[in-house]
């Protein structure tokens, strides 16, 4: 199996500023790449420009520009251009699929955060100097950079990538390993319903709070964003000095709420591999439910709108943004893998509306947010506690459905 490790740099002044250069080399070179697909299709010929002919091309690329592209590692460019190419697959899969994507963009000197090794001791080797205590990866170019390595890396390293967040350098690594012993049989099960009032509740009755994280940081959130309203929107090289600084604390505050919601969403996922051995939940489409409300215009006068209810709706959004179900999911999937334990997703419609006592279904089920009340056989409990036994339930189903 394949597992990530996530560790900070600690670079000097000069290979920071190396970083900072091979970054943006990459950018344009991935920026150079969309302009010759984007001007060979509107040629009359229509030509379409494939990853194999711009790979052809870095060869010429690297003797024309020794001084930028030359520096660099060839495997590293070969992965941003299928970086590119792979923009492109999604955007012509969309468009087949009948969705209406946007076209693949230029990237900012902002917006382009990110280089890959493809494979470890081609332009990049981890732990390059075995020899001394510290832990350094050497990039080419760059030279031998302090890791802070704060845990041990399992396996073989496959793949190397360099990422900048704010003013701060990582490294990520996906090593492979071996399938690790599955975790004691506990015998337990559970369903789960994602929520907004409580993060999420199970079948057992527990329940996990939600912790917000977005809105307890809203008011200095909502300071730091006044704050950076006041200077104009000039490029990044443009800015001054206290304008960068407005710029950092916003992204630093944005940050601090999204290790947050990281940090919760383990624990949580943890808690739960380490007590059930099946765990069933919703399959959410969150894209879609974060949706904007869709104006409604006003028949008898041309031109006005009726009231949509668009305010509330983005409350909603923001909430469930906010809660981080998708984040959670992708966490609780991962965990569950490496314990052995068994995760499914099923239907999410009518669990909550379900009577688990009679099998009774209606919208009237559901009095208020939290309350559920059979109309058929006047059952009350809370109506995520239902939910999560639906949940459950449906789950068991499909996984006995699957092992017959």
């Amino acid at each position: 199996m394949m597992r990530a490790y996530k560790f900070l740099m600690r670079p000097t002044v000069g290979q920071a500023i190396a970083l900072g250069e091979m970054l943006r080399d990459h950018c344009s070179l991935y920026n150079g790449a969309l302009q010759e697909r984007r001007d060979a299709y509107r040629h009359v010929s229509k030509t379409s420009v494939k990853y194999g002919m711009q790979s052809a091309q870095l060869k010429e690329i690297r003797a024309f520009d020794p001084e930028r592209q030359g520096r660099w590692s060839f495997s590293s460019q070969q992965a941003t251009l299928r970086r590119l190419d792979k923009a492109f697959v999604a955007f012509f899969r969309r468009i087949k699929s009948g969705d209406t994507p946007g076209y693949p963009r230029f990237r900012g000197a902002n917006w382009f955060d990110t280089v890959d090794f493809p494979k470890d001791g081609d332009g990049c080797r981890w732990d390059s100097t075995p020899h001394d205590p510290v832990t350094r990866v050497r990039f080419q170019g760059v030279g031998h950079v302090k890791v802070h390595q704060h845990r041990a890396v399992v396996g073989r390293v496959k793949t190397v990538s360099v990422k900048r967040e704010g003013r701060k350098w990582f490294v990520v690594l996906t090593a492979e390993q071996a399938q690790p012993d599955p975790l004691p049989p506990t015998g337990s099960v559970a369903g789960i319903d994602m929520g907004i009032a409580n993060f999420l509740a199970d079948s057992n009755g527990s329940f996990v709070p939600n912790p917000r994280h977005g809105r307890s940081n809203t008011a200095r959130l909502e300071s730091a964003q006044q704050a950076l309203s006041k200077f104009p929107r000039v490029r990044r090289d443009k800015r001054t000095a206290n304008h960068r600084r407005a710029v950092e604390k916003v992204a630093g505050l944005h940050g601090k709420a999204r290790r947050q919601r990281l940090d919760h969403a383990h624990k949580t996922a943890l808690t739960l591999v380490r007590e059930h051995d099946f765990i069933a939940h919703e399959n959410l489409t969150i894209r879609n439910m974060v949706r904007t409300a869709a104006p409604k215009p006003d028949p008898e006068q041309p031109g006005s709108f009726l009231p949509n209810g668009a305010a509330a709706k983005t409350g909603l959004n923001r909430s469930i943004s906010d809660a981080g179900w998708g984040v959670f999911l992708t966490i609780l999937h991962a965990k569950a893998e490496s314990a052995g334990r068994e995760v499914i997703a099923v239907d999410p419609r009518n669990t909550s509306r379900r009577c688990p006592e009679c099998g009774h279904t209606a919208k009237e089920n559901r009095t208020t947010q939290d309350k559920f009340h059979c109309v058929a056989c006047g059952h009350n409990a809370h109506a995520d506690t239902v939910g999560a036994v639906n949940v459950l339930r449906a789950g068991l189903v499909r996984r006995d459905a699957n092992t017959a």
